[in-house]
């Protein structure tokens, strides 16, 4: 499946951690895009964010795990939004016990797409959808997120 997502990821004195994410791929990571850091309207005095854009699901698929393993030198202060082009807002995961788990926000559900190669529900693909918007909600299953 053809998806573009958008990626955001804010962490807490993360320079030295999110450098080699600024670089050609060295074989580390199952992914070549580069993540761009997020600069402040005042140098120097900000920098916690970096952001990629991704064209392709498979190209960003394992990237939760590679950034969970990451060693973070405040991993309270870790938080990865996703924006996937079929959702209607950003998700927000955040690292809890070592893990990333994505955050149940107010007033959104994930809802279970079908995987096109075989027409079936898949909670491998989903999109998140705000469910105060005037456009509805799908109908269709929707994916369990307990709050961590």
């Amino acid at each position: 499946m053809s998806r573009n997502a958008e990626v955001v990821v804010f962490a807490a004195d993360a320079h030295e951690v999110m450098a080699p994410l600024t670089r050609d791929n060295d074989g580390t990571r199952p992914w070549n895009n580069l993540f761009v850091p997020i600069e402040s309207q005042w140098p120097g005095t900000f920098g916690r964010g970096w952001a990629a854009e991704f064209t392709r699901r498979h190209h960003w698929a394992e990237l939760l795990e590679h950034l969970q393993a990451l060693p973070w030198p405040r991993p309270e202060s870790v938080q990865v939004m996703i924006h996937d082009e079929e959702d209607d807002c950003f998700g927000l995961w955040m690292l809890y016990d070592g893990r990333l788990a994505e955050v149940p926000l107010p007033r959104t559900e994930r809802y279970v797409a079908h995987d096109p190669r075989t027409g079936k529900s898949s909670t491998e693909i989903s999109y998140l959808w705000r469910t105060d918007g005037n456009a509805g909600v799908p109908e269709g299953p929707t994916v369990a997120r307990p709050m961590p």
